[in-house]
């Protein structure tokens, strides 16, 4: 790996050369791994991810922090390092300059992994569900730091829209209400992670990935903060029904309340008491998802890089 020591920033060999000839490439979370599936399964769905990516068009740069540096682009070694490791610790953009300063090993959320693509140079990240606006918000005033991380790093997010879990009705219009472009990818809707549609009409609709491309150079000509939101629907083998989705959620809201849970630590007792419901088929349609949207990414990553190609003044 080659290092630039005048940030705490590492890249794979693969990223840094990609990144040097304006090949495309897109960012991605290590949180996936380390608070995600058990090992090894969750070394096996991060390098589907990876793949998924290539597939699209694009080099995969899996962000962690390792000895206090951000790592932009683990290899096969890193990946089962923070696969098998237990206790590695989840870190949000909040977290980031305590966890690099103490040194150790740190998995990055979406909003960590936009600080760092944008320090890194990637102006793509794929994730399947960001995080929201939570349920019953008005009296907990818990909102995810992904939205607000999405007003401050120049970073386009590919995602399969909010996770089903959130009022996404706030959820969108927290992301109205401070600015940041909203379009969906070959979709009327805003998608709900493992369901195709929320229910919700998406403000843009757009088909053709070179206007997806002009869409993000022109959002950072016009000189606004953070970057664009761009959606994707999973695919329809692998959504789950929104009607079967929206019982399990509630059934796990009730359990969550019956057993006090609540914070941070909400969404993945929700995720897993969902899985539980829906006998486990959340968790099947979770990793496909995480599959199909790093391959649109890739695709979107590549569209962008022959755009900055043919117009090089704008890049």
């Amino acid at each position: 790996m080659n290092t630039r020591h005048s940030i705490p920033l590492v890249y794979s060999e693969e990223v840094e050369h990609a990144l040097h000839a304006g090949d495309p490439v897109v960012a991605l979370e290590s949180n996936v791994i380390t608070h995600g599936l058990p090992y090894p399964d969750n070394a096996a769905t991060a390098k589907k991810v990876e793949d998924a990516v290539r597939a699209g068009g694009a080099v995969p740069a899996t962000i962690g922090v390792d000895d206090g540096r951000l790592v932009i682009g683990m290899d096969d070694a890193d990946i089962e390092r923070f696969a098998s490791t237990p206790g590695i610790p989840k870190v949000s953009s909040r977290d980031l300059p305590v966890v690099l300063a103490r040194g150790g090993m740190g998995a990055t959320t979406v909003a960590s992994s936009l600080v760092a693509a944008e320090l890194a140079g990637i102006p793509f990240f794929s994730s399947a569900g960001i995080g929201g606006v939570h349920r019953g918000a008005e009296t907990t005033m818990d909102v995810s730091s992904d939205l607000i991380q999405f007003t401050r790093s120049k970073v386009a997010v590919v995602c399969a829209g909010a996770k089903s879990i959130l009022d996404l009705k706030l959820t969108m219009e927290y992301l109205e209400t401070h600015c940041v472009p909203l379009i969906s990818y070959r979709s009327d809707d805003f998608p709900a992670f493992y369901c195709a549609s929320s229910g919700i009409r998406s403000p843009h609709r757009i088909d053709d990935p070179d206007v997806v491309a002009r869409i993000v150079e022109a959002h950072r000509a016009t000189g606004q903060p953070g970057g664009v939101v761009i959606t994707t629907p999973p695919r329809e083998a692998d959504a789950i029904d929104s009607d079967v989705a929206e019982r399990a959620i509630r059934e796990a809201l009730l359990a969550a309340e019956r057993d006090g849970v609540r914070g941070n630590a909400i969404t993945k007792y929700l995720m897993r008491a969902v899985d539980q419901t829906t006998g486990g088929r959340t968790a099947e349609a979770n990793m496909a998802v995480l599959i199909s949207t790093a391959e649109v990414g890739g695709a979107l990553a590549a569209a962008h890089a022959r755009h900055r190609r043919a117009h090089p003044a704008a890049a």
